[in-house]
């Protein structure tokens, strides 16, 4: 059995009798309320770093792409055509349309490399966010906490992309692309579970969506910045997305409490009552401060760096959920990273092809906000890969018919994609209790990040059979969706903070099943 340790005293309203909390979510809503204003800031600017972490993912799309060319005026028409192949062409009967330094491809002279050195880069930045969601996983859970890790990873990630403008060629560039990679890695997942755990258990589920919002604000501000530095340098854009982080880092550094749950949960009592005393005065809470012994159960084991991990493999119960839910990711992950950097194999305009996709985005956070109290978490998971993995397909058989149909159909697979996504990090903030969750959603972004290092081979390979992309992509999502059946629900349940409370609630459950079947 785990020891008892008296962590914190319950904060009550002098109206009601003195009670035990039920658990700890209890005791800190009764401090602070479940979602005053300033939770509700803090919540919003935390969420912010879901912004810089879109536009890092998605830069490559335009950085990286090969520009557009034409025949010089005078050519033989013989020679140089719409339909040439620019590698068998000499080299003064074409040109770019517009100045090489808009592109890495047209910069660095790459447009007749292999699609190796090509997408060198795009895989360098996903191997890199594998790397370090490996290496990352667990710092926020154990000795950096969340809002320490935030700041660092936002921090390597600007600079990362500061130093990316001073690139000399393709490998420099790579090798710079894997550090942002790497740095970029649990930027979502901090801000995710420490916005989360800034306020009460009713409004988790919103304030997590508002993460999804403003990566698709970070997602669509792309093709903007890109459309209005369509004739500057590439770095330039770099430069757009790395400073204003910067900035970033330096408000959230003054203004954002660490989680209160975490310092509990790490024994650090006495910063826990001062973070939950300050944000109770910013709130201007009516509730009455005193301090009463309360029994908070603790771990039986020793947490280190890497323990997060062996107690979820250790698990059983947690290993299960932990297999599905990264099975499932990394089908989401192909798809959702894939599809954007697929739409130069259709027939339609980049800026406009990125735009919608940005677009489709917003419906799915929408949904997702308004519908998450009542949405079954696993029926709705499962529906989103289901329906996704259809669309995908019938997007081949569809664009030998109509380009407009093709289109739509991407858009929906895609938008169904993105609400897997958002779902996806939800089930996991709710299905693994607070000792390990941080390092749980990185798992479970791990797998998705591994599912987008497939999609661009895949893409390149499509370029000439669309199966072998978006037929591949909608295969594969729906059939990693399958182990997801075997999970529990959890909308409307109480998210326990350690191992052993979640293991003691599944026995609980498990008695009453019993006692319900006699």
């Amino acid at each position: 059995m785990a020891d008892s340790t008296p962590l914190l005293s319950y904060c009550d309203k002098p109206a009601e009798p003195k009670r035990p909390p039920r658990s700890l979510d209890e005791t800190i809503e009764g401090c602070i309320g479940d979602f005053g204003w300033w939770q509700f800031l803090q919540a919003i600017l935390v969420s912010l770093a879901w912004v810089f972490d879109a536009q890092q993912t998605f830069i490559s799309v335009f950085t990286d792409a090969e520009p557009s060319w034409h025949c010089t005026q005078g050519g033989d028409e013989s020679v140089c055509n719409a339909l040439s192949n620019i590698c068998e062409l000499p080299k003064n009967s074409w040109s770019w349309d517009w100045p090489s330094h808009t592109s890495i491809i047209a910069e660095w002279g790459l447009e007749c490399a292999p699609s190796f050195i090509t997408g060198l880069p795009a895989s360098a930045f996903f191997m890199g966010c594998l790397a370090g969601g490996l290496a990352l996983a667990t710092l926020a859970d154990s000795t950096l906490g969340r809002k320490n890790m935030l700041l660092f990873s936002c921090l390597m990630m600007s600079f990362s992309s500061i130093f990316t403008v001073f690139s000399p060629n393709i490998w420099i560039y790579s090798l710079l692309r894997f550090i942002n990679g790497f740095g970029r890695a649990t930027v979502g997942t901090c801000a995710l579970v420490l916005s989360t755990e800034l306020v009460g258990k009713r409004w988790r589920g919103q304030v997590g969506v508002v993460g999804f919002f403003c990566f698709t604000l970070g997602f669509l501000s792309l093709p903007v910045m890109a459309y209005v530095n369509r004739g500057s340098s590439w770095r330039t854009l770099y430069l757009w997305i790395s400073v204003p982080t910067i900035l970033y880092c330096i408000l959230v550094h003054f203004l954002v409490h660490e989680s209160p749950r975490w310092l509990f949960v790490r024994g650090r009592k006495e910063e826990a009552v001062l973070t939950l005393k300050s944000m109770a005065q910013a709130n201007q809470s009516p509730i009455t401060m005193s301090f009463s012994n309360v029994l908070i159960e603790q771990e039986s084991w020793n947490v280190d760096i890497y323990s997060t991990i062996k107690i979820l493999l250790n698990k059983r119960w947690a290993a299960k959920r932990l297999a599905a839910v990264m099975v499932g990711g990394f089908g989401i992950g192909m798809v959702y990273y894939g599809m954007p950097l697929g739409l130069g194999n259709l027939s339609v305009n980049l800026y406009l092809g990125v735009t919608l996709n940005a677009l489709s985005e917003l419906p799915a956070s929408l949904i997702t906000f308004f519908l998450i109290g009542k949405m079954k978490r696993k029926d709705s998971l499962l529906g989103f890969t289901i329906l996704s993995g259809v669309c995908s397909v019938l997007c081949v058989v569809v664009g030998k018919v109509s380009p407009s149909l093709q289109i739509a159909m991407e858009l929906i697979s895609f938008f169904s994609a993105c609400s897997a996504f958002n779902m996806s990090l939800i089930y996991t903030l709710e299905l693994f209790p607070t000792c390990v969750r941080n390092s749980a959603i990185s798992m479970v972004r791990q797998a998705l990040v591994f599912g987008g290092v497939f999609s661009p081979l895949l893409v390149a390979a499509g370029r000439t059979n669309n199966f072998i992309s978006f037929g591949v992509f909608g295969l594969v999502i729906g059939i990693c969706g399958l182990p997801l059946v075997g999970l529990p629900e959890t909308r409307g349940g109480t998210i326990c903070d350690t191992m052993d409370e979640e293991e003691h609630k599944q026995n609980e459950k498990a008695a009453a099943a019993i006692v319900t079947l006699a």
